[in-house]
């Protein structure tokens, strides 16, 4: 198949292998931002190839694991109410929150359904008028979009009992904030390419200016992450710090512009609370006061609610690229997929779960990090 066959090729993987060990002078520690990427990198075992020129560590790219606990109690304290459908995606169904998780909620009686879209969320509301239906808005900046065009048709279509639960999170704040970090040990980054195609790359140059790191946007395929890595190890080789794409088939400097100026429309940005990270300025998307009334917060009057993240829980952690999962002391064994403490382990894009997956870390086996 064009544009699979040959990023999966392992005669072109071996070459950039050899490549990038090859010019590598020193050991470089580079971060790929999402949580597919990890899942591509840990799997195909591209970490344990390029050990002796790169380290690679996981950011914070995983929707879901970034969702903070509070949002998830939010979700579960709406969706437990007696005329509410409350509809999400399915990876949100098993992220515990503080007593239980939705799929708990819906066993319990709660009316709690899967769906595919926001729109098919739009189209619930429309058929049940005498419900309320409420759709959770996760995501980074590729999901919005899509979310933002359900808001926007609700009140072109004067649909009253439709709203929305927004933890929306965006990319380069969260990037700033690690490279801010005193502890910080990262010297380039691999930015989502989903991400790029929807908003493009001009907020990323004036990061790589100013820290001085490269930044590469890739794809998700073996050959694509490994093209990513040989040209950060260039740039910092060269001494050079630009924002490079690799992902040339699906991304734009510009992005989706029709996409960008639907989301600037409808949303604007905020401080948002992210796992186990604690507050980012700015860093998060909220529904602008024209659209006030599909603001779910609002409609169920749960703004309020704070909640503190458990303590055994080391997400912010292993989001921040601190340890890597094996190093939690609950991982493999008061942690695992089906009895998660945290999203990180749950979710189909969390680096806890893409290291569980190998059976030789289910037991917490593993070097530590910058070993």
């Amino acid at each position: 198949m064009r544009y699979l066959a040959e990023y999966r090729d392992p005669a072109i993987a071996k070459a950039l292998i050899d490549r990038i060990t090859t010019r590598a002078t020193r050991r470089w520690t580079l971060m790929e931002v999402c949580g597919g990427q990890t899942h591509t990198i840990v799997r195909q075992g591209i970490d344990e190839f390029l050990d002796s020129a790169v380290e690679m560590i996981h950011g914070p790219g995983c929707p879901v694991c970034v969702t903070p606990l509070e949002q998830i109690d939010k979700a579960l304290a709406i969706a437990a109410q007696p005329n509410v459908i409350f509809t999400s995606f399915g990876d949100m169904l098993r992220v515990p929150g503080s007593d239980c998780d939705l799929q708990q909620v819906r066993a319990r009686g709660g009316d709690v359904k899967v769906v595919y879209s926001p729109l098919d969320a739009l189209a619930l509301a429309r058929k049940h008028p005498e419900r309320e239906v409420v759709f959770f808005a996760v995501g980074f900046e590729t999901t919005a979009p899509a979310n933002a065009m359900a808001v926007w048709r609700a009140r072109e279509l004067g649909v009253r009992n439709f709203s929305v639960l927004v933890s929306h999170v965006t990319v380069p704040p969260a990037i700033t904030a690690i490279l801010e970090a005193p502890d910080n040990r990262v010297q380039g980054f691999l930015a989502a390419g989903h991400v790029c195609a929807v908003m493009g790359y001009t907020e990323y140059e004036p990061i790589a200016a100013r820290y001085r790191v490269p930044i590469i946007v890739t794809g998700f395929e073996p050959v694509d992450i490994l093209e990513g890595i040989a040209m950060a190890v260039a740039q910092l080789e060269e001494g050079r710090h630009e924002v490079e794409n690799q992902y040339v088939r699906s991304v734009r400097r510009l992005g989706t512009e029709p996409a960008r100026a639907l989301v600037a429309q409808v949303f604007e940005l905020t401080d948002r609370p992210w796992r186990g990270i604690g507050t980012i300025p700015m860093s998060g998307l909220r529904l602008r006061d024209e659209f006030s009334a599909y603001d779910a917060e609002r409609k169920f009057g749960v703004e309020g609610l704070r909640v503190t993240e458990p303590a055994d829980c080391r997400a912010g952690d292993v989001l921040t690229g601190r340890i890597k999962p094996p190093q939690c002391t609950a991982f493999g064994t008061r942690c695992t997929p089906e009895h998660p403490l945290g999203a990180p382990m749950v979710s189909s894009e969390g680096a806890c779960s893409a290291y569980f997956n190998l059976a030789k870390y289910r037991r917490g086996e593993g070097a530590e990090v910058g070993a």
